[in-house]
């Protein structure tokens, strides 16, 4: 098993990797380029898996030289799981991506990173709302005290590719109910700020 790290860049997926990983790190140049990406091992219900920090990308449709690396990273890994990280406090500028992905047929992580940042700017993210949405795992995490790890790592071999028809089926009920709930007087948002 093989697991992609991606997301914009500034995410914290460098931190992600480095906790993930521990020490069985390597750096290397993608080849014929000098973009870095890490690559290195996790243990995932005591099974080897290769992990691999792909440089950070805003879309699948590339505008510079790095974001040509990490979707021709992407597309050369067709047999991986990619854990999303996006930025909590930003969560709707990451999602393009994650959808990105998820349409092109990836089993998909949602780590909300920096979990930590979007609750001190009051940001409220309806994690269950968003897992229902996207048909996915979505885990809060905080890479730098560990938040979330545990929940995020044993949700890996549990996920698998979702139609993104589905997904737009279930955004297209969750607005519904959300106009009802407005027009009732409720809330039913899944991102708040």
């Amino acid at each position: 098993m093989k697991v992609l790290l991606m997301g914009h860049p500034n995410v914290g997926k460098s931190v992600f990797f480095n906790r993930l990983t521990g020490a069985k790190v390597f750096e290397s140049n993608y080849p014929g380029t000098t973009v870095d990406f890490m690559k290195g091992w996790m243990r995932l219900e005591g099974e080897e898996v290769e992990l691999i920090d792909v440089p950070g990308t805003f879309s699948l449709d590339p505008k510079d030289l790095a974001e040509e690396v990490a979707v021709k990273m992407l597309e050369e890994n067709r047999d991986s799981v990619v854990v999303c990280v996006l930025d909590a406090s930003k969560v709707e500028r990451g999602l393009y991506l994650a959808l990105e992905i998820i349409e092109k047929g990836y089993p998909v992580v949602v780590a909300l990173n920096m979990w930590d940042v979007a609750e001190d700017k009051n940001i409220g993210i309806d994690v269950e709302k968003l897992e229902l949405i996207l048909g996915v795992p979505v885990v809060p995490t905080t890479a730098i005290s560990g938040e979330g790890f545990k929940e995020l790592v044993s949700k890996i071999k549990e996920t698998a590719p979702v139609k993104i028809e589905g997904v737009i089926e279930s955004a297209s009920a969750v607005s519904a109910a959300a106009s009802a709930g407005k027009e009732g007087g409720g809330e039913s948002a899944a991102v708040s700020g």
